[in-house]
């Protein structure tokens, strides 16, 4: 998306003057801020302000909300699905003359007994706020059972991966549940256990070792039991065994092992590395099979292995920060290129910037590297965090709208009550049939939903 919006800034009076037509395809309308998914999660900012809607931040695009199921690049033509999920497909055929790939990455998986049925993914708006709802209905359990083993169960909180996102989230809804036990009776934050779980020897990998240690430090000041060079070997009947030979019963265990590119990738006949990204030049312009620019693509971001010339060549990281900035870069290469041609000498080759990385750690609390090199942390490190990403966003009304949820968040409270049934909202509905024979065919809990 943020390739488009500066494609679309680039190429504006291209577009209105009709000499050019940018078509975006997307299976979601909207567009996820996902850095501050983790203040969703943690109840500091409304779902709805870190979703943008597509259509309304690219005015001079076709935007279709469809799924590219295969791209033949030596046809110049791109096949999608704009059908929704169960329904019949609806196959459309894009033409194309120039094509830009930049589908992201989805969550890197592993075949861990019981994963698939305990886990919990944190990579959407939706699973932000799902994980948000049973991290207060397990306080809620925890509350009301005698039963000593079910509500160490329940207050047991298990996060597997610890990169930004896992990071992130586990110390903002650790921050958060610490505030809502105030309300209970008889829970208090030191029975809640918060377990991290990486498979390296340290965390926040894409930083410096020193401000990856001062945030160890950090977690650990809190309770956090952080367990290094380790891996999840199973969560089969929400036990979860630990390779380092620990085991212990956990009714939330959140998944935030890194990221794979897009699947889609695989599904053209373009050239991929050995990870399954686009090879790129340092031009951001596809590797032809005879080592030049394959004409016409072009790719960004998480799905595209672009040399970072600061790592020897080696392809940069999957983040944020070198996202945004290939985008910039893309953009303003694609406008040299159409005046002259795929191999003009105006092309620039992406060349990261200094390391301007954060994270927040709950409120009043973050790590952030400066643009000049330097390392802040504590309030400092928050506030320029929040001005980081409000800068970021891709609206000026979204920007209003997360500024005034962190105004109010200073002001009042934070807001500790679960939602969950808005995850099933028939179910009230349902369940008033009952069993009988009165009752419709097919109504009730086990109809489909």
């Amino acid at each position: 998306m943020a390739t488009a919006l500066h494609l679309q800034r680039g190429l504006r009076e291209r577009l209105r003057r009709g000499e050019a037509e940018i078509t975006v395809v997307e299976p979601r309308a909207y567009f996820t801020y996902h850095p501050l998914l983790a203040e969703v999660a943690a109840g500091s900012i409304d779902p709805r302000h870190v979703v943008v809607p597509l259509r309304r931040i690219l005015p001079d695009c076709r935007v279709l909300t469809a799924r590219i199921t295969r791209i033949e690049h030596f046809a110049r033509r791109a096949l999608a699905d704009a059908a929704g999920p169960g329904e019949p497909p609806a196959p459309v055929e894009l033409p194309y003359d120039i094509l830009v790939v930049a589908p992201g990455s989805v969550s890197r998986t592993a075949p861990v007994p019981g994963l698939a049925e305990h886990g919990l993914r944190f990579s959407t708006v939706g699973e932000a706020v799902n994980l948000r709802n049973h991290v207060l209905e397990q306080l809620d359990l925890a509350s009301a059972t005698r039963d000593p083993a079910l509500r160490q169960a329940a207050l047991t909180f298990v996060f597997v991966g610890a990169g930004y996102a896992g990071v992130g989230a586990l110390a903002e809804l650790e921050d958060m549940a610490r505030t809502a036990v105030r309300t209970y009776h008889n829970i208090r934050s030191e029975d809640l256990r918060w377990v991290l779980v990486e498979a390296t020897d340290r965390i926040l990998a894409g930083e410096s070792p020193d401000l990856a240690e001062h945030t160890l430090g950090q977690l650990r000041e809190r309770g956090v039991d952080i367990r290094l060079r380790t891996t999840l070997e199973s969560a089969l009947g929400g036990v979860v065994a630990l390779s380092d030979g620990s085991r212990f019963e956990a009714r939330t265990l959140v998944w935030t092992a890194g990221v794979r590119p897009s699947p889609l990738l695989r599904e053209t006949d373009l050239p991929l590395d050995t990870l399954g990204r686009v090879r790129c030049l340092a031009t951001l312009q596809a590797v032809g099979p005879d080592g030049r620019a394959l004409p016409g693509v072009w790719a960004a971001g998480d799905c595209a292995a672009v040399p970072d010339p600061g790592a020897d060549g080696a392809p940069c990281a999957s983040n944020v920060q070198h996202a945004f900035a290939q985008a910039e870069l893309l953009a303003r290469n694609i406008e040299v290129a159409l005046d002259g041609g795929p191999h003009a000498p105006g092309l620039a080759g992406y060349r990261p910037g200094p390391a301007a990385c954060s994270t927040s750690l709950g409120l009043r609390r973050a790590v952030a590297h400066t643009r000049s090199g330097g390392r802040i942390t504590g309030r400092r490190a928050w506030w320029l965090h929040r001005a980081r990403h409000l800068r970021r966003l891709p609206s000026a009304e979204r920007r209003v709208r997360v500024l005034m949820d962190w105004v109010f968040g200073g002001v009042f409270s934070r807001e500790t009550v679960s939602l969950g049934a808005m995850e099933h909202p028939r179910t009230a509905f349902e369940d008033g049939f009952g069993p009988g024979p009165g009752r419709p065919p097919g109504a009730g809990p086990e109809a489909p939903r």
